[in-house]
């Protein structure tokens, strides 16, 4: 019976449900959210509209913006009890550490916490929205021995966290390129903490237990921890003159190379383009273009030797640098993206919930008596 049981590892090609929030559609090669070319929402659209768009189907009038804004603006602090604890976490934690257990004491704190309820379900989700920023970036802050900044709730969203990171704005360069790497974060399918976070919510689970499993899921280096990794990597090549040399000593030693290949994307990941071009105006900001001529390299010689494109983490980790991010906020910051993703699937499982329950086929010892201890040798 066995052998006529096919199991694929990692469900590589297997429909595990129906999902009407994002696809990445083959005949244009294009991941679309609500049926909107990405791209085409990093250019005509903001995070937030982004973000009411994936809980709510359809992007948001002026009125209703207005409204969404007011929502996540008005819910941006975090308790006096969170921050203590944030203080006591130890200086060298990671922040994805940090993170996950910061959402999971909101979860503790939440007066809606039991309720699976969509209307309370919506109104965490929103709630994460808004404080999930606020912990990254006071526990980046507490990590150097610094104060927290408080969010300003006059500040649109991705001014406030360069706000509560840095204590200023920058230019609206970089605010732009900032917004388009949210956008381009916020949701890609069946992925695996999008998965994480759709299991636990099977299972009746709240709103804070599943992104806390997402967020678990995402510090991977094979998931979000990718971006991270294509710094360290970057930083590693001397100069853009010495990538082509140090990338065939990687091939010859059989190397993983990071920032290269997607699951679902076979001809290029579609929001490399859109990424690149923002990490180039970047580098232009800044007056640093090290990173990005290294990546050219790099890419070049990657797809003319392995036919292998770069994913977002590639474009992604050198603008999130030149930002002035430490390397490692990036997958945090993917967080702060990703939780509008995760919480329109969180929603879509529950409305349609059946536990997420697969079989694995067994090739262990057939059943055998226990010898007592006496007996054993």
């Amino acid at each position: 019976m066995s052998e006529a049981i096919e199991v694929r590892k990692g469900l590589v090609g297997v429909y595990a449900d129906e999902s009407s929030v994002s696809k990445v559609m083959p005949e244009t090669n294009s991941l679309t959210y609500r049926g909107y070319a990405v791209q085409d929402l990093c250019e005509e659209a903001s995070f937030d509209e982004v973000a009411y768009l994936l809980w709510n189907g359809e992007l948001p009038t002026a009125a209703q913006l207005r409204d969404f804004q007011a929502a996540e603006k008005a819910e941006r602090a975090l308790s006096p009890a969170l921050l203590r604890v944030l203080r006591d976490f130890p200086r060298d934690a990671h922040p994805m550490d940090a993170i996950r257990t910061a959402v999971s004491f909101m979860g503790m704190e939440d007066p809606e916490c039991a309720d699976i309820s969509d209307a309370a379900q919506r109104r965490k989700a929103v709630r994460l929205l808004a404080r999930i920023p606020t912990a990254v970036a006071a526990t980046n802050r507490l990590s150097k021995g610094l104060e927290p900044i408080a969010p300003d709730a006059s500040l649109p969203f991705c001014e406030n966290f360069f706000h509560m990171v840095f204590g200023r704005v920058p230019a609206k360069e970089v605010i732009k390129a900032f917004d388009v790497s949210m956008i381009l974060y916020a949701e890609h399918t069946f992925n695996a903490s999008t998965f994480a976070a759709r299991v636990v919510t099977s299972t009746m689970a709240d709103m804070h237990g599943a992104i806390t499993a997402g967020i678990a899921a995402l510090k991977g280096p094979l998931h979000g921890g990718a971006n991270e990794a294509v710094m360290h990597m970057l930083k590693e090549i001397p100069s853009p003159e010495a990538a082509e040399a140090w990338l065939r000593e990687r091939f010859d030693h059989k190397a993983l190379v990071m920032g290269f290949g997607h699951r679902v994307y076979k001809n290029g990941d579609s929001r490399v383009p859109t990424m690149k071009k923002y990490a180039e105006i970047m580098a232009e900001v800044v007056g640093d273009k090290r990173w990005m001529n290294t990546s050219a390299v790099l890419a070049k010689v990657m797809l003319e030797e392995k036919r292998i494109h770069p994913n977002l983490d590639f474009p992604a980790g050198p603008a999130y640098y030149l930002m002035g991010f430490d390397i490692p906020m990036f997958t945090p910051i993917f967080v702060c993206s990703r939780i509008t993703g995760w919480a329109a699937h969180v929603l879509e499982q529950a409305a349609d919930n059946r536990l997420i329950r697969p079989l694995s086929l067994y090739n262990g010892l057939e059943q055998r008596p226990v010898t007592p201890i006496a007996q054993r040798g």
